[in-house]
């Protein structure tokens, strides 16, 4: 359970997954975002596939494996040029949440949906004035007889309009302390009162990014997932994976960026070799694929340890999986357009638009001085400065 070195089931479904990317490609992605919808296909074929669920309970429709599995499924699309942002949402975040706290109902009411793709869910944490400060969230749910009433507004929130709900990161009054805490609610897309707009990005996805309002959303008891009073825990449990699954977002992204430069240098002469010959060009992309298979390691790392409970370990390496794979993915992309010259920043070639894509794996879903913060003081226990 322990062992870096992959199991036979492991490898198996990394050369499965990388088969089913390759016959989508970057070609395919690039098409679903010119044609501004989403890529439908390839999610019903991973569902299909029995990929999207790998990380759910058997008993309800799941694979009964873990984010070491999900993560190697999102890596190798994202290697393919193909990646699906929506996984780090739907089954890492949504599904593992539900799964390890929701009610018996819940879980039947989602989980198999997640797992066979016939329904997606979004995540709702961030907000305008809370950056990454997540004790200043504001959206508050407060009760109404048996039911809860959420109020707030939230921002940069992935995939809303093709999801079914939207789990909903809110805060509700602690009875003996009076404290706001963190608590987390399922809201369906057509709530009363939930409305969204979309947020005008630079970045070329085929995932939008929305702002969403929640004005007095009426809620009932069981939207609430698991224990009132459980507070981070839960939360956590979430963020955790996502962090994990951000990394192997940015692996496959880096990954696919110097697969490409290495096409290209062995193919391209100048002078009298191909320019991967020069060490000014095998050099760096030989670091940037060192840099890569570190970062890969943190991140098998920190899948294995959340997959085994250890939660607290988890969150440790769960972050510097993140930072490290975001700072490789930035190298790697940078060295790949680099390494084409002028052809880098054409369409034909498509690494231009990484480059975007790579600066996302760095500040996306926590930024790098913010899990360097996490680090100083929980790790290394050094005094904080806020």
């Amino acid at each position: 359970m322990t062992s870096l070195i992959e199991s036979e089931e492991h490898q198996a479904l990394r050369k499965a997954v990388s088969a089913l990317g390759k016959r989508y490609g970057r070609d395919y992605i690039t098409q679903v975002i010119a044609e501004g919808r989403y890529p439908t296909e390839l999610w019903q074929d991973a569902a299909k596939l029995g990929y999207l669920g790998v990380n759910l309970p058997e008993e309800y429709g799941g694979g009964g494996g873990g984010i070491a599995e999900l993560s190697i499924v999102l890596e190798e699309l994202g290697a393919s040029g193909a990646p699906l942002l929506m996984l780090v949402v739907s089954p890492a975040i949504c599904g593992t949440v539900i799964a390890r706290f929701g009610t018996e109902e819940q879980k039947r009411a989602w989980l198999p949906g997640l797992a066979d793709g016939t329904k997606l869910m979004a995540f709702g944490i961030t907000e305008p004035d809370a950056g990454s400060n997540s004790h200043r969230i504001t959206t508050t749910a407060r009760r109404d007889g048996d039911d809860w009433l959420l109020t707030g507004r939230k921002v940069f929130i992935s995939g809303v309009d093709h999801a079914d709900a939207v789990l909903i990161v809110g805060r509700t009054e602690d009875a003996r302390t009076g404290k706001l805490k963190p608590c987390l609610f399922i809201v369906p897309r057509d709530a009363e009162g939930f409305s969204r707009s979309p947020i005008d990005m630079e970045l070329s996805a085929a995932e939008k990014q929305w702002e969403l309002v929640l004005d007095d959303v009426r809620l009932p008891a069981d939207a609430l997932v698991g224990d009132e009073d459980a507070g981070l825990l839960q939360l956590f449990a979430g963020l955790n994976p996502e962090r994990v699954m951000t990394a192997a977002f940015a692996i496959g992204m880096g990954r696919y960026a110097v697969a490409k430069a290495l096409e290209y240098a062995r193919e391209r002469t100048v002078w009298k070799t191909p320019i991967g010959a020069h060490q000014a060009i095998a050099h760096p992309l030989a670091q940037a694929h060192i840099d890569l298979e570190l970062a890969k390691l943190m991140m098998q790392k920190a899948a294995l340890l959340y997959d085994a409970g250890d939660d607290v370990g988890a969150g440790e390496a769960a972050n510097m999986a993140k930072y490290a794979a975001g700072e490789a993915c930035v190298r790697a992309v940078d060295q790949a357009v680099h390494t084409l010259g002028g052809n880098g920043l054409t369409r034909e070639f498509g690494l231009a638009s990484l480059i975007i894509g790579a600066r996302v794996a760095r500040i996306a879903p926590v930024s790098r001085e913010m899990i360097l913060n996490y680090i100083s003081h929980q790790t290394l226990g050094l005094p904080k400065s806020y």
